[in-house]
């Protein structure tokens, strides 16, 4: 019951409110320009930049608002409407039996005037005694506004109505939310597009540190965010992003200091025309010259920005424009047509009593009649052209219009149903170019790239230097033709623009604490790392056998290191190897030719013999130590020297063994000589060598030596060395030739004080006495040697001990054959003399 009461009494409230009368609230509103038709088009300009407020006393009703200073672009807007208006109504094919009506408001620039000009479109001025109020506005659709922040009040109080609204500059993105703006459209593109555009064209001109201003307004902040978000995405860097309003010239000073005492040699301008023109005066006065400015539509192409005074600090602006587009016969309309019956004063009207009330309005006008410098410099004009044909292309769908047949005027057109109309159309105007609108009701973005220039004759001029189209993929979108282009200060040559210079290839980029990421220090590459791109970011080390060159910018292959025969080191050893090769073989020579003397047979000539062959081995053996190391060098480098050297103790210790014999044969009823014969000698050097042999075999099976890069002791080079494979069997080939040499020093040394004149232990203890101190002294070198040091040192203690033996024993014994024949007697070989060590 209580639901039944309610909706009864809404239905009798909604049947009162239709019944009732309509009246205007307050003094009618009157539009600049109008003219009746079948059906209206609104249209909203700012025509003049300045409004004066009136005095609030609150004694008596305000006077109306008083503008001045006119607004050129806004005219020609408003012109460029009317022209589309008669054009159309002039048409046989669209709307062919309908007559478009318009009214123009003025809103001076201001968001007062802009909502008195609303109320004015939706109310009309008068109303006859029949007027009902039914909530249904009597215009179809409006043109409109200029700035976005006006349009946004535009949109959000004709919305509840379902008013149409045709923006041909509003080209903030939040307006492209269609649950808040159900019914606007624009015939230029969304921010979105423009934002893009500018980190396009700055990316494009290597361009990592710029700066931003823009207006603080919707237009301006949204524009300036989208911006921001898709700069930084690009690795774009933001010195200071700074804003300002028209009313607020203390923060226009401070944005006009932050541009001089910034870095940034580049500036992106988000900036409506209004402001745009403040900062360009600030700028001139204060000399700022050198700036690359990056602007936007709503200035880079106004021709009232570019003067000779202006041009000092703005010359070479770079920007994007709508695409220009020339309306046939619209220059001719301007000058005489409009003003005879468009306009609603003429001249002639000044002797008339009536001037002075109606057409004050129109004076600062009329000083434009005969100016059409820049009826064609205007791109706004095409925008503005298309959003009346769109209109009228969807009033023509509503209203079943045929070209011979004309249309149906009798329906009643609401402006929900435009709006429905509007988001279908798809027509060509007459220069060619398409109107259609997407889901956000804008169109597809589309722009020229302008550069302020002068020519030689110095006029000035906006040329177009190529082009963005919104349509193409990412990176392919933007067309710029920079030879063409003119910079900042009339420069041929691009200015830079970043907070830190390229780190070249071999450095990398290491971000400074606190300061955006453009700003960075170039670090060199560490060594075994490089870098071959500019700007990297991080070096790459080098693969395992690669190093980085002395620019640390390519991984060359590293130097590989061993023990030649061409070197210094390599040559040395090689000389003293041979030499002492040499000089044992000529000490044979010199045995074997005096092989019958007493001295050489009393000192054993067969063992002789086989210690100065093993000799010739020990010192020959270095060479294969020499050279790149390959699997059979390793081989045979250390299997050569622990067996010659074995041979080469054996045959001492066999000599030892004899002379130790001998003097034990001297002792009554002693036949020990027997047991120690030439054969058992011969069988002891070839069971002792054997037993080396074994040892090197079993080495050579399980684990052999092999040629090994060694990569971990020098990072920059490589160690070409031999691995030892298994180390047990080579410190068991060293262990067995020091056993040996141990054996070999303690009998020698029992032996050194027994009666003789050449008694040959005393030299065999002395020879082992420097062997033995070679080969410890060697251990620890060779541990902690280097590389071919390593290689260097074992070559070294083979020939020093290799010459401890040569010299030791033989050299006394040539010192008698060569010096003292004297002495080589056997009454003096077998003298009693005694010698001490």
């Amino acid at each position: 019951m209580f639901l039944f009461y309610t909706i009864l009494l809404f239905h009798l409230l909604h049947t009162k409110v239709e019944n009732s009368l309509c009246r205007i609230m307050g003094d009618s509103n009157y539009p600049l320009f109008s003219k009746n038709g079948d059906v209206s088009i609104g249209g909203i300009f700012a025509i003049h930049r300045k409004e004066t407020l009136p005095s609030f006393e609150f004694m008596q009703k305000p006077q109306p608002l008083s503008c001045s200073s006119v607004n050129l672009r806004d005219f020609r807007l408003a012109q460029t409407m009317i022209f589309a208006v008669e054009e159309i109504n002039r048409s046989k094919s669209l709307l062919p039996n309908v007559s478009i009506g318009y009214k123009i408001y003025d809103t001076c620039g201001s968001r007062l005037s802009t909502m008195t000009a609303i109320m004015g479109l939706m109310n009309g001025q008068d109303f006859s005694t029949e007027d009902r109020c039914n909530g249904q506005s009597r215009l179809h659709a409006i043109i409109g506004e200029s700035e976005s922040s006006a349009t946004i009040v535009l949109s959000r109080t004709t919305g509840p109505f379902r008013i149409p609204v045709i923006s041909h500059s509003s080209s903030c993105e939040c307006l492209s939310n269609k649950k808040d703006y159900p019914s606007f459209f624009r015939t230029i593109s969304s921010d979105y597009h423009m934002s893009r555009a500018l980190v396009y064209i700055v990316k494009h001109l290597d361009w990592s540190w710029v700066g931003a201003v823009n207006s603080d307004n919707d237009y301006g902040n949204n524009g300036m965010a989208i911006f921001l978000k898709a700069a930084h995405e690009e690795g774009i860097c933001v010195e200071y992003s700074v804003k300002f309003y028209r009313t607020e010239p203390e923060k226009l000073k401070k944005v006009v200091d932050t541009i001089n005492k910034g870095t940034a040699k580049v500036i992106v301008a988000f900036v409506s025309f209004v402001e745009m023109g403040l900062l360009i005066d600030q700028l001139s006065i204060q000399n700022i010259t050198g700036i690359q400015m990056i602007g936007v539509e709503p200035w880079i192409t106004a021709n009232t920005y570019i003067t000779s005074n202006s041009f000092r600090a703005m010359g070479g602006s770079l920007g994007f424009a709508t695409k220009y587009i020339y309306i046939e016969g619209f220059a001719e309309y301007v000058m005489t047509p409009f003003w005879n019956t468009a306009f609603p004063c003429s001249e002639s009207d000044r002797n008339h009593s009536h001037y002075e009330l109606i057409c004050s309005r129109y004076e600062d006008l009329l000083a434009l009649k005969n100016d059409n410098k820049d009826v064609n410099e205007h791109r706004y004009s095409s925008n503005v052209y298309k959003a009346v044909y769109a209109v009228a292309h969807s009033l023509h769908g509503l209203l079943n219009c045929k070209e011979q047949e004309g249309c149906e005027k009798g329906l009643t057109i609401q402006p929900q149903q435009v709006v429905k109309a509007l988001k279908n159309i798809n027509f060509t105007i007459k220069s060619g170019d398409s109107v259609w609108f997407d889901n956000t009701g804008s169109v597809v973005a589309l722009y020229e790239v302008v550069n302020w220039q002068k020519d030689s004759d110095g006029s000035f001029q906006f040329k177009s230097v190529g082009f963005y189209d919104a349509m193409m993929p990412p990176y392919k979108n933007l067309r710029l033709n920079t030879k063409n282009i003119v910079w900042a200060g009339g420069q041929l040559e691009k200015p830079r623009s970043v907070c830190s210079e390229s780190c070249a290839p071999g450095t990398r980029k290491a971000a400074q604490k606190g300061r955006p990421v453009c700003c960075y220090d170039c670090i060199p590459c560490a060594e075994g790392e490089i870098s071959n791109e500019t700007d990297s970011i991080n070096c790459k080390q080098c693969p395992g056998e690669y190093w980085s060159n002395t620019e640390r910018n390519r991984c060359v292959i590293k130097a590989v290191e061993f023990l030649s025969f061409s070197e210094v080191m390599g040559i040395v050893l090689v000389i003293f190897s041979l030499f002492g090769a040499g000089l044992t073989v000529l000490v044979a020579v010199l045995f074997y030719s005096k092989k019958d003397t007493p001295i050489v047979k009393a000192n054993n000539s067969e063992l002789s013999f086989l210690l100065l062959f093993s000799l010739t081995l020990c010192f020959l053996c270095s060479l294969t130590f020499i050279g790149q190391p390959t699997k059979w060098s390793c081989m045979l480098r250390h299997t050569a020297f622990g067996i010659t050297f074995v041979l080469c103790i054996s045959c001492v210790l066999g000599k030892t063994i004899v002379v130790l014999m001998a003097f034990k044969a001297t002792l009554p009823g002693s036949n020990v000589m027997k047991w120690f014969g030439p054969v058992q000698q011969r069988l002891s050097v070839f069971a002792f060598t054997l037993i080396q042999v074994l040892i090197c075999v079993l080495w050579l099976t399980i684990s052999p030596p092999f040629p090994y890069k060694n990569m971990k002791y020098y990072k920059e080079k490589i160690i070409l060395e031999c691995n030892l494979g298994n180390t047990i069997g080579f410190w068991a080939v060293l262990g067995y030739i020091g056993l040996l040499a141990a054996l070999c020093f303690l009998l020698a040394f029992l032996a050194r004080k027994l009666p003789d004149n050449f008694n040959e232990a005393k030299f065999i203890t002395f020879s082992m006495l420097i062997f033995c101190a070679v080969w410890i002294t060697f251990i620890p070198a060779y541990v902690s040697s280097p590389g071919k040091f390593t290689v260097a040192v074992e070559i070294f203690a083979i020939l020093s001990s290799s010459f401890g033996l040569l010299v030791s024993i033989f050299a006394p014994k040539c010192f008698i054959i060569l010096l003292k024949p004297e002495q080589n007697t056997k009454q003096h070989v077998m003298g009693k003399t005694t010698c001490s060590l």
